[in-house]
């Protein structure tokens, strides 16, 4: 059997170990590590949830998504609803600054925008919206305010990783402002993911590009 042929069927055997996906519709293409999902499903969160079990499957370099969401008309809202509804999740979600995030919706497409302080807090706004009835997507434009104290956060980000089990010889961090790249290798999907996460713990990390490779 092929490595392309072995990783298509382990994506699939994730997605069957995985109760919040229905696989019934979701085709999976795999090409040198490079795993395609097609198909559709019936909400964005199990959109997502497909995203990030093909993502921590052993093998996998990265994840191209094309499914569609298909919302069955029990589930349909207005832009207004779901605008409405969303505001009230941020509201209610102590992870979300007050009023830092300004929301727009478009035939189903949840649109984030705003400033705020931590990584943590744009994940928590995205995740609050991300399974509403009637939501097709979400656009997550929401900014990390730049802080001055970023001048040694490239030394930060390296101690933090090698308390882990990150070999020091194997992943670098460099780092101009708050805008931080990792490159190197890993041994895994959910390292490397690890790692990103890592990185955006520091203090005075605005953005984070993941360039370590699965190796």
């Amino acid at each position: 059997m092929s490595q392309d042929r072995q990783l298509q069927e382990a994506v699939l055997a994730e997605f069957a170990w995985e109760p919040s996906i229905n696989a019934a519709h979701i085709g999976v293409i795999a090409d040198a590590g490079i795993v395609t999902l097609t198909g559709h499903v019936s909400n964005y969160l199990e959109k997502h949830a497909a995203t990030v079990a093909a993502t921590r499957v052993k093998g996998v370099k990265g994840v191209v998504q094309e499914m569609e969401v298909r919302i069955h008309f029990s589930a349909e809202r207005s832009d207004e609803e779901i605008a409405r509804v969303a505001i009230d999740h941020l509201i209610w979600d102590v992870s979300v600054p007050a009023d830092a995030i300004k929301v727009r919706v478009e035939k189903g497409w949840v649109t984030l925008s705003g400033e705020v302080e931590w990584h943590f807090q744009k994940e928590a706004a995205e995740r609050a919206v991300r399974g509403l009835y009637g939501v097709v997507g979400v656009s997550d434009l929401t900014t990390i305010k730049p802080k001055p104290d970023a001048v040694n956060i490239s030394a930060d980000i390296n101690t933090a990783l090698h308390r882990s089990w990150f070999d020091p010889d194997k992943v670098k961090v460099t780092a101009s402002g708050g805008k931080v790249k990792l490159t190197g290798t890993v041994h895994s999907s959910s390292e490397r993911w690890t790692a990103g996460s890592t990185a955006w713990g520091a203090p005075g990390a605005t953005s984070v590009e993941n360039d370590l490779i699965v190796a």
